[in-house]
């Protein structure tokens, strides 16, 4: 009887182990798939010529600013 119960202790533990491996890698997928979908409900940022053009439309800056400034970021 004594073998018997070895085996069952072992893999007793094997199974504990796993188990909780199981849970962890599902609470890292639960909190991976809630970032992720937090990123997407957020509003789009606008590039930077995008705020660049809003600056020049609003008269907050002359044109041979957004001139040169345009051809920095493009460049």
């Amino acid at each position: 009887m004594m073998w018997g119960e070895g085996w069952d202790w072992g893999f007793g533990m094997l199974w504990m182990v796993a188990f909780w491996v199981l849970v962890i890698a599902g609470l890292a997928l639960v909190v991976k798939w809630i970032g992720s979908a937090s990123d997407r409900s957020g509003p789009e940022r606008d590039t930077a010529l995008e705020v660049l053009e809003k600056h020049y439309s609003k008269g907050e800056i002359g044109r041979e600013e957004f001139e040169q400034k345009k051809r920095d970021l493009k460049g």
